[in-house]
């Protein structure tokens, strides 16, 4: 019996634990994952929308949201700590039956991401024009586009940062599809109102950058909506609120799953700012090619994204559950899943990596450099999936700080260090930045490998006594 519940009242939750921990491994991780992978497709179509209808009101305005990207991936690193300490906590709670405890995590996490979510909104709304003139140096031919868009997408840090942790609460108990669904209405919204606030159809203002940024917003808040109301309407065992009930042991269990995840995101988001200042510094050519090439990885990346979150939950549940045998298995059939599914998507991708930066760029000179973009970095997405993977089976067991080891090596010694070398030492330019990220991909993945395969990760970091 599930602690503080009887046993006719677990249903919400019980029915998809036993899937998760005594199912069929590849059809599990397909049922949990493919509805994340619905959602991440409508996301790149989302994107993709989204830049068309950019182009066709100013062709340079493409490169805008990658501008902004690092800013929120470097934002969203306590998110991510946050939803990855989240999601091994309570999905481990929930795979030992202890619902109360998972409840009382879940509120704590709900608290931690509102006061977070709303303090880095107000700091990227006061400080954007320092971090695009001093930080990134963002070419002046869209400094104003770059400056109006982020006033907006300030908002979205935080209501994004609330819509994460719903996400993430609903995915530990084992319940991805309608998550999937909420953010797949939410982004469907987003695409049908991008051409009229971006180019002024109808009744709307004209409003380019910033009307993309709004249609942003408004997805968030429809999804929060949403997401709160499957919460409460299906998972009564999950009281979600703001909660002052926070102790010195749980604290301290977070930081150990957390802080690994928050130092890998920070670095991430500082190598990514320098990597797209030394992107800035070669020209808007280069940059703008970047933001296109970037796109079309997104179509690759889908299918990795979408389904990367299930081995996570699955492990977690599973070692929640003591079944470290089944963790093991887990983590070997996934990554042999995922890694063949990238070679499969970057295949069918490869020969069209032309046509589709064409659509985007008139200009030969952008189109050419996408060309070389894509041609460099698609082969090694298989690799870089290997990695991913291991992000995954980290959050799951909650043992982050090898893969954030890895990560920072990757982005940092690799991409950002070996970059500059070949670019400006060597005068390679943007071929040079090309190429570290293609063998950060590859080296990145060969190590992530041998970890899933040799790797202590298959220990529960709950006390036993809490599963009981």
């Amino acid at each position: 019996m599930a602690e503080g519940l009887p046993e006719t009242e677990q249903t919400g939750i019980s029915k998809y634990r036993d899937q998760i921990i005594n199912g069929p491994i590849i059809r599990t991780v397909f049922w949990l994952g493919a509805p994340p992978l619905l959602n991440q497709l409508v996301v790149v179509a989302y994107n993709l929308a989204d830049a068309y209808w950019l182009s066709v009101y100013d062709e340079i305005a493409v490169a805008v949201p990658r501008q902004i990207w690092p800013i929120l991936m470097l934002f969203q690193a306590l998110a991510n700590a946050l939803t990855a300490a989240s999601l091994g906590i309570i999905s481990q709670h929930v795979g030992g039956k202890a619902y109360k405890e998972a409840s009382s995590s879940a509120s704590r996490f709900f608290t931690l991401a509102f006061l977070s979510g709303g303090a880095l909104s107000i700091t990227l709304l006061t400080l954007r024009h320092p971090i695009f003139t001093v930080i990134l140096s963002t070419p002046q031919e869209i400094f104003d586009y770059v400056i109006a868009y982020s006033g907006v997408i300030a908002f979205d840090v935080f209501f994004n940062y609330i819509a994460l942790t719903y996400t993430t609460i609903l995915q530990s108990v084992g319940d991805t599809q309608r998550p999937a669904v909420v953010n797949v209405f939410a982004i469907l919204v987003n695409i049908a109102l991008d051409p009229f606030l971006v180019l002024g159809i109808g009744p709307f203002p004209r409003l380019g950058v910033v009307g993309a940024a709004i249609t942003d917003v408004v997805g968030k808040i429809i999804s929060i909506i949403a997401l709160t109301y499957v919460l409460r309407k299906s998972y009564p065992e999950l009281k979600v609120r703001l909660t002052k009930q926070v102790d010195i042991e749980w604290i301290r269990l977070v930081l150990r799953i957390g802080l690994p995840i928050l130092t890998l995101g920070l670095l991430n988001g500082f190598s990514f700012l320098t990597q797209l200042k030394l992107i800035n510094m070669i020209g808007v050519v280069t940059a703008t090619a970047y933001s296109i090439g970037f796109m079309v990885l997104d179509i690759v990346d889908a299918t990795l994204w979408g389904l990367s979150g299930a081995p996570a939950i699955m492990i977690g549940q599973s070692l929640g559950a003591e079944k470290t045998e089944r963790a093991k298995e887990v983590a070997w059939k996934a990554t042999v899943l995922i890694f063949l599914l990238m070679v499969a998507a970057a295949s069918v991708t490869y020969p069209f990596k032309r046509n589709i930066a064409d659509v985007f760029a008139n200009d030969i000179n952008i189109i050419n450099e996408t060309d070389f973009f894509l041609q460099t970095l698609l082969p090694t997405l298989p690799f870089f999936g290997l990695f991913i993977i291991a992000l995954s089976i980290g959050r799951g067991s909650g043992h982050t700080v090898f893969p954030t080891i890895l990560g920072i090596f990757r982005l940092w010694g690799l991409r950002v260090g070996l970059g500059y070398f070949l670019a400006f030492q060597l005068k390679m330019a943007s071929l040079g930045i090309w190429l570290a990220f293609a063998i950060s991909n590859t080296i990145g993945g060969v190590i992530a490998f041998l970890w899933i395969k040799h790797g202590s990760w298959a220990k529960a970091v709950i006390k036993r006594d809490r599963r009981a």
